[in-house]
Parts: structure tokens; C-alpha cells; sequence
């Protein structure tokens, strides 16, 4: 419902879920969050994608793509899964649980909604790519239930405390919400350009558009196809020569198409 005066003015009420949105960015930008701007060369991986397309009617997701190269590249550097808990301990996790931001319908609207990929460095590209799209065909993969509903009522203070499970039982906030995150805002609009956030995660990519640049190739100048890619850390987990280093496996295995010639094998 909404109210409206003789100005023409319209106050909307502010629903659960943008609580939820509100508390989530208070308590993640008290972290000691630290931003790399990176530029990917995607050129190949678009390309391998779109022959997958024409060859066969289907093709995985881009954002399953970008979900196996992160994980992949955290097996490499196992250590930047890991969150710090309140007594200084860091608490380093095997499976690579991806929270990743879904566009699904809810009440009738188009939202984006957090859905974890479960064991993701351990799943191929197609099982990856199939948990997403069935998150994306749901109807409200995350229907608040009536408990959820009635801490949303509670007082700000109060409910921000839920966001502080990370440094109290790293543990339990995997089960709930995973060990890294990956959110887009490339796939509401066009264009390059990067977009910053703040984040609960000790890890978090946040894809931002493609756009055509000019590169350097084999000596030759081409136009080639740019991803604006965030790479977010916790600096109170993971110091800058790691990051730096985990950055560069990730852009490596982005720009190798890592995992797109085995779609076919499923």
C-alpha cells in the first residue's frame, strides 16, 4: 500500500526485503574491505560460448562461466576461503560455497535474490550452469518465512547483529550463506565500467559491463572485449601479494575459458 497527499507526493512503504538490503550494507561497511579494478579480456571465452551456441542450441551462462574460474582459482589459493572470527582464528573451508546474486520473479517483479552454489570447485560447468537456471525459474527461491518475517520487524540495532554471524560462527554462516559471493550489475544495463560495494565476505566479485577496447595482440592492434571485473577482499584475511596473486590466476583462467571446452562432455 501507499499514501498520497494533495502534492502529487507517494510514500511507499519499505518492504522486509529492503530492510534486509539496508542492514546488510551498514554492517558490511564496517569492514576492511579493500577494491581491485581489474580488466579481463573475454574475447575468447565470448566466442567459445557463442560457437557452443550455434553448434548445439545451448550454452552455459556467463555467470556460470565466471562462478568455475573462481572456483577454480580458489583451490589454487585455498587460503582466501576463509573467514576471522571474533578470537583472531581463521577458519579455512574446503568446498567453495558461491553465493550468487539470481534475477528471478517475486510477487510479480523482476529482483535480484541471493542463491549459494553449493561445492562449486568440485561441480562441472553444466551442473554449475543448471543450478543457476533453476534458481532463475523459481518462483521466490528465498520465501521468508514467518519467523524471517517477524525479525525483520524487530529494531534495526537488533537485526543487524544477524550480520555479524561471519566473525561469531563462521561455520553456521556458510550453511546459510556461503564462504564467497559473486554479484552482477553488468546484466541490468550495457557498457564498460566498474561498480563498488561494500561486502560481508572475506571474497566477492562484482561483474560489471563489457565493453570494446583496443589491446595488443601477437604485435597487432585489435578491439577486443573488456570485462570490467571487482575484485573484493577482507584485509583483516587476506594480505595484498596473496590477493594480487589470486587476482592473476582468476584473470588467467577467465581469459583462457577455463572449463568451456568440456560443456559438451557435461
Amino acid at each position: 500500500m501507499d499514501d498520497r497527499d494533495h502534492r502529487g507526493e507517494r510514500i511507499e512503504r519499505v518492504s522486509p526485503r529492503r530492510r534486509g538490503t539496508v542492514d546488510y550494507m551498514r554492517a558490511a561497511g564496517r569492514r576492511s574491505n579493500v577494491h581491485g579494478l581489474v580488466e579481463v579480456d573475454v574475447t575468447a571465452a565470448r566466442e567459445a560460448i557463442r560457437t557452443i551456441e550455434a553448434a548445439t542450441g545451448d550454452a552455459p551462462s556467463f555467470t556460470a562461466f565466471l562462478v568455475g574460474c573462481l572456483a577454480r582459482a580458489i583451490e589454487d589459493h585455498p587460503r582466501v576461503n576463509a573467514y576471522r572470527d571474533w578470537r583472531g582464528r581463521l577458519h579455512v573451508f574446503d568446498d567453495v560455497d558461491v553465493n550468487v546474486l539470481v534475477e528471478t520473479a517475486v510477487d510479480g517483479d523482476r529482483i535480484a535474490v541471493p542463491h549459494v552454489v553449493r561445492g562449486a570447485n568440485r561441480r562441472s560447468l553444466r551442473s554449475l550452469h543448471d543450478d543457476i537456471r533453476s534458481a532463475q525459474g523459481s518462483t521466490d527461491p528465498t520465501e521468508l518465512s514467518r519467523w524471517a518475517a517477524l525479525a525483520f520487524r524487530l529494531p534495526g540495532p537488533v537485526r543487524r547483529l544477524v550480520w555479524r554471524l561471519p566473525q561469531w560462527f563462521p561455520r553456521r554462516w556458510t550453511e546459510t550463506a556461503g564462504t564467497v559471493a559473486v554479484t552482477s550489475v553488468g546484466m541490468a544495463g550495457s557498457g564498460g565500467g566498474w561498480a563498488l560495494s561494500p561486502t560481508n565476505y572475506t571474497v566477492q566479485l562484482t561483474v560489471g559491463g563489457i565493453a570494446e577496447k583496443p589491446r595488443i595482440v601477437d604485435g597487432e592492434l585489435e578491439a577486443r572485449e573488456i570485462l570490467h571485473l571487482t575484485v573484493t577482499f577482507d584485509h583483516d584475511v587476506v594480505d595484498g601479494a596473496p590477493a594480487a596473486r589470486f587476482v592473476d590466476r582468476l584473470r588467467d583462467l577467465v581469459e583462457d575459458g577455463h572449463g568451456l571446452d568440456s560443456w559438451n562432455g557435461r
